[in-house]
């Protein structure tokens, strides 16, 4: 009777303890932080200069603003390669708009057509969180914050990113009333002058920078105004 040889083992199946698979995301989070602050005939938009992922800085020299028209623009925090194919993906609706219309697109208009953008990819979404400014209508400063799937509101003042929990209640402290007689809870412009607020976010930046370590490098300011758009520019610690 012939005998049955064991199978042989193949060196590579021998027990070696248990195996751990590395799940895959399509994501990343390259950290930053962006503020919008809207005035009575003004809008200011910042944004810090540092994009990491993990604890390491891939770079300390990027711009998280995005100029969308003479009188609007976008800053962003998150997945930045997702944020970069929004950005085109609106500045090609904005160039077919203006082809067709002659015009540029006003900023609330704007602000729900990043709203319908984000909630069109709902079911795989943009990882990136917005704040749209810029002036509207009747020339007053408007700031619209969103969520990851385009829900938005008109507000005074807004942040989003790695240091927003530091930032708010900062302006929460500077901008809101104590009393909702005074002023209503959601005011979607803020009594400062144009001035006050620039030095407001940079105080805001300077402190989010000493204990967020995903904010730093500098922060990129501009302000949008019946004028134009002026740009500022601040230095912030790089460790």
């Amino acid at each position: 009777m012939a005998m049955m040889m064991p199978p042989r083992m193949n060196p590579s199946d021998s027990a070696s303890g248990p195996k751990q698979h590395q799940s895959w995301s399509p994501y990343d989070n390259n950290g930053g932080t962006c503020v919008a602050i809207a005035g009575s005939d003004y809008c200011v938009l910042a944004a810090d200069t540092r994009m990491s992922t993990g604890f390491s800085i891939l770079t300390r020299d990027y711009s998280k603003i995005f100029q969308i028209s003479d009188q609007c623009a976008l800053a962003s925090s998150g997945f930045q390669a997702d944020i970069r194919a929004l950005q085109k993906n609106l500045d090609a609706r904005h160039q077919t708009y203006q082809h067709q219309h002659n015009k540029q697109m006003s900023c609330p208009a704007m602000a729900q057509l990043l709203s319908n953008t984000l909630y069109y990819k709902r079911f795989f979404p943009y990882y990136a969180f917005n704040v749209l400014g810029g002036l509207d209508d009747q020339g007053k400063g408007c700031v619209y914050s969103y969520d990851a799937v385009g829900s938005y509101e008109r507000v005074g003042y807004a942040a989003q990113g790695s240091g927003m929990q530091l930032i708010i209640p900062v302006l929460d402290n500077q901008l809101k009333s104590a009393s909702p007689l005074v002023l209503p809870k959601r005011e979607s412009a803020t009594p400062l002058s144009e001035s006050e607020a620039v030095d407001l976010v940079k105080d805001t930046f300077a402190s989010a920078a000493e204990r967020d370590i995903y904010t730093g490098d500098g922060v990129e300011i501009i302000v949008i105004n019946a004028q134009g758009v002026q740009k500022h520019y601040m230095e912030l610690k790089k460790d």
